[in-house]
C-alpha cells in the first residue's frame, strides 16, 4: 500500500463532516470576491447521505444567491426532503434584488440547515433563522464561524461599525523608506521600490476593494491612475484629497476615465465621472470621508498614501488591516515609512520582495 495515500486519507477522515462541507461552501463563496458587493460572499452545499449533490455561490450582485444556484444544480429534486444544506451565511428573509432564500428552503422542505454565521444586516439578522425554524427545519449555527466571518470582514465591518473596512498599504525599502526626497522637477512618476510581481499583487488587491484613496501630495508627486491595469477586474472608486483645489487638470485622477470623488473645501463644478465633495478639513476629516462612503454603500477602502495620510489613519485608529510591501532596495535617506510595532499575521514572498499582512485585532481578524 502507498504510505502517502494512507496519510492523506487518514487526515481527511479526521475532519468532522460538518466542517468538511462548510469548508467546501467557504471555498465556493470566495469565487465571488470583487463581484458581489454590497452583498456578502456566500457559498452553499447540499448534501444527501454524506455526498454532495448540489453546490453554488453568489456570482454577482443582483443575480441569484448561493442557495438558489445550489438548488438549481441538484438533478434529483426528490432528494431535498432528505438532505442537509450548508451555507456560509444566514439565508436572507427579505425581498431585495431576489426573493428570500429562507422561503425557498422552507418550500423545498429541506429538513436540516447548517449555517456558518449570522447575517449582521438589520434586514436579516436572525429573521432568516427564525423563518427556517418556524418551517420545521433543524438549524445549526456557528460551524467554522470564524472562517466565515474572516471571509466577509468587509461586509461585517460595514454593517457593525457603519464604515468601510479600511486597509492601509505602502511599499518601503529594506532600510525603511517609502520615497526619496523629491522636489517639484522630479514629480510625475512614482518611485518604484518593489518588483513586477508585487505590482501585479497590488493591482489584484485594487480589484478586490471598493474604493482607493490618496492624498494631495501623492497625487502631485506620483500622478497615479489608481486603476486596475495588470490584473483582470473592476476599477475601484478613486478618491483623492484636494483641500484647496490645487491639482492641475493634467492630473491622471481628474481624467474622468473612471468614477472619482475629490474631497475639497472649495466649491468646484462636478463633471461626468468626477464629483467634488465638500468636507470639513479642520475637524473629523477621516470620519467625514467614512460617512460619505457609508451612505454610498462602499464596504472597503484601500488607503495608498502618502505618509501623512497613512499616519492620520494610524493616529485615529481607523484601520483594520495593513499590507506592507518590502522591496529589495536601500535608499539611505528620504521619506521614512510609518513606524509600527504590530504582530505579523502572515508573510508572502514575491520574488525578491515581501508582502507582510497585519490585522489590527491582535494580529488576526
Amino acid at each position: 500500500m502507498n504510505g502517502t495515500n494512507i496519510g492523506k486519507n487518514a487526515v481527511f477522515a479526521l475532519i468532522p463532516a460538518e466542517e468538511k462541507f462548510m469548508g467546501r461552501a467557504i471555498e465556493l463563496a470566495k469565487l465571488g470576491m470583487g463581484n458581489v458587493a454590497p452583498n456578502p460572499m456566500v457559498g452553499c452545499v447540499i448534501v444527501h447521505e454524506g455526498k454532495i449533490v448540489g453546490e453554488g455561490y453568489h456570482h454577482k450582485y443582483g443575480e441569484a444567491h448561493a442557495e438558489v444556484n445550489a438548488v438549481r444544480s441538484v438533478k434529483n429534486r426528490d432528494l431535498f426532503c432528505q438532505s442537509t444544506m450548508y451555507v456560509t451565511l444566514e439565508p436572507c428573509s427579505h425581498f431585495g434584488k431576489t426573493p428570500p432564500c429562507a422561503d425557498l428552503i422552507a418550500d423545498l422542505k429541506i429538513p436540516r440547515v447548517v449555517i456558518g454565521s449570522v447575517d449582521p444586516n438589520e434586514k436579516v439578522s436572525g429573521r432568516g433563522i427564525e423563518r427556517l425554524k418556524s418551517a420545521g427545519c433543524e438549524v445549526i449555527v456557528g460551524v467554522l464561524e470564524e472562517e466565515c466571518n474572516r471571509m466577509n470582514r468587509r461586509f461585517l465591518t460595514f454593517h457593525q461599525k457603519r464604515r468601510p473596512y479600511i486597509i492601509l498599504k505602502w511599499a518601503q525599502t529594506e532600510d525603511g523608506f517609502i520615497d526619496r526626497s523629491r522636489e517639484e522637477p522630479d514629480f510625475g512618476q512614482p518611485t518604484w521600490i518593489t518588483n513586477d510581481l508585487s505590482r501585479i499583487a497590488v493591482h489584484k488587491m485594487r480589484s478586490d476593494e471598493a474604493a482607493i484613496l490618496v492624498g494631495t501630495k501623492t497625487a502631485l508627486k506620483d500622478n497615479p491612475s489608481l486603476t486596475v491595469r495588470e490584473w483582470s477586474g473592476n476599477h475601484p472608486l478613486r478618491l483623492v484629497l484636494d483641500r484647496r483645489g490645487i491639482l492641475p487638470a493634467t492630473c491622471a485622477l481628474l481624467d474622468q476615465s473612471t468614477e472619482t470623488l475629490v474631497f475639497t473645501e472649495r466649491e468646484m463644478e462636478s463633471k461626468p465621472n468626477l464629483e467634488y465633495i465638500l468636507i470639513n478639513f479642520n475637524q473629523g476629516t477621516l470620519h467625514g470621508i467614512n460617512e460619505v462612503l457609508f451612505r454610498r454603500g462602499i464596504q472597503s477602502l484601500l488607503v495608498e498614501g502618502g505618509k501623512s495620510l497613512l499616519e492620520s489613519y494610524l493616529r485615529e485608529g481607523l484601520w483594520d488591516e495593513a499590507r506592507i510591501y518590502i522591496g529589495n532596495k536601500r535608499f539611505g535617506s528620504g521619506v521614512r515609512a510609518p513606524e509600527t510595532d504590530w504582530v505579523l499575521n502572515r508573510e508572502e514572498k514575491l520574488d525578491d520582495s515581501l508582502m507582510r499582512v497585519y490585522y489590527r485585532n491582535e494580529g488576526k481578524v
